[in-house]
């Protein structure tokens, strides 16, 4: 690559096609002035790369699970940034920093890291000590010596500060707004149109993330639909309760999509569901982008006690907090909320609530670390 511009390089260890935050940071480099280059790993389910003002590259293993594999992305990422001329490095995640922090000090470059998690203490982790000590390891040697962090919400930003006297500024996972020339009907999209609609999102669609409780939920449900859209690591587990419970009529399964799609999907909905369980510090401390989809979408949320997201629903009155994962309980909780005058009160407060949230403020805060970094 030639070019008279500084170089921006952003690594991430995912597939690059479903990253929303990614892309914002990399539109943030662009509108910086910078040349970017962003590096990721290509998977079997891989979706096309879109066509984006910067240079895309993902990394090809044959190795993609367990310890060799970090191994060897992390090897094949520190000779890619070592033979490639570079002004500034942006790490995402614990998983890509290692090689970005020895490539910043052998060419004494600055590097921002952007932590999307408590990544510590995630549940892949927390079952598995080993795999836990090494990362923390690496997490307590290198984070104190960073100058330029940040993370997606307040609360996580208080741990890491807490823990390592590190300044981590805040970014929350706000995307931006996306206009659709016509949004599907209901019909178009396949969705039944006498039964309110709720929709779980995402591509962490994770255990402890209630998604099997919701399914098992409609068996007590009558006048809901349920759309799960994503990925995650029990997917095909979900797949598997659909057909045993026999719920092929009330729940409907498609993996992720591009965001543009998915919106279509999102915006003909009746509610937005986001069941993080308190199993681990980092679910309780998220902070989902996908409750900005829901509000952009004119969603209220239906969400389990997570602060981060309780503040919102409290503060707005967007909302209704579930206080169990049994899935009677949940069927229940959800029937009742969908057809109440309070449900009708947070549809039409979501309205103002949604205009607060927007990444053309929310980028200010990554526009100005990224300006601190290189004045370094």
């Amino acid at each position: 690559m030639f070019t008279n511009k500084k170089i921006a390089i952003v690594s991430v260890i995912n597939d690059l096609s479903t990253d929303a935050r990614v892309e914002k940071t990399c539109t943030c480099l662009v509108d910086s002035n910078f040349e970017v280059i962003v590096i990721g790993r290509k998977v079997k389910n891989s979706l096309p790369l879109n066509n984006l003002p910067w240079t895309q590259k993902r990394i090809t293993l044959l190795i993609n699970k367990g310890p060799l594999f970090y191994l060897f992305f992390n090897l094949r990422l520190f000779f890619f940034l070592l033979f490639k001329k570079v002004d500034l490095l942006f790490a995402n995640d614990l998983d890509t920093l290692l090689p970005n922090y020895l490539i910043s000090k052998l060419k004494n470059i600055p590097l921002i890291y952007d932590s999307h998690e408590l990544f510590c203490e995630v549940p892949e982790l927390i079952t598995n000590p080993t795999k836990k000590k090494i990362w923390l390891k690496l997490e307590k040697w290198i984070i104190p010596k960073l100058r330029n962090c940040i993370t997606v919400n307040q609360s996580i930003a208080n741990i890491f500060e807490a823990q390592y006297k590190t300044k981590f500024n805040v970014v929350r996972n706000i995307p931006e707004k996306i206009k659709l020339e016509k949004v599907l009907s209901k019909e178009e999209l396949g969705l039944p149109l006498n039964k309110k609609i709720i929709i779980l999102q995402g591509a962490g669609i994770n255990i402890d993330r209630g998604a099997e409780e919701l399914i098992e939920a409609m068996q007590y449900t009558e006048d809901t639909f349920l759309l799960i859209i994503g990925s995650g690591d029990v997917w095909d587990k979900l797949i598997d309760l659909v057909k045993k419970l026999k719920l092929e009529s009330k729940v409907k399964l498609i993996t992720k999509i591009p965001k543009k799609q998915l919106m279509h999907y999102t915006i003909n909905a009746d509610l937005g569901i986001t069941l993080d369980k308190n199993t681990n510090k980092n679910y309780f401390n998220s902070l989902p982008n996908k409750v900005f989809d829901y509000l952009h979408a004119g969603l209220p949320i239906f969400s389990s006690p997570m602060p981060e997201i309780v503040s919102i629903i409290n503060r707005h009155q967007v909302g209704f907090v579930c206080s169990s994962f049994e899935p009677r309980q949940i069927a229940e909780q959800l029937s009742n909320f969908i057809n109440s005058a309070q449900y009708s009160i947070c549809r039409a407060n979501v309205k103002n609530t949604s205009a607060e949230y927007n990444w053309e403020t929310e980028k200010k805060n990554l526009l100005d670390v990224i300006t601190n970094s290189v004045s370094q």
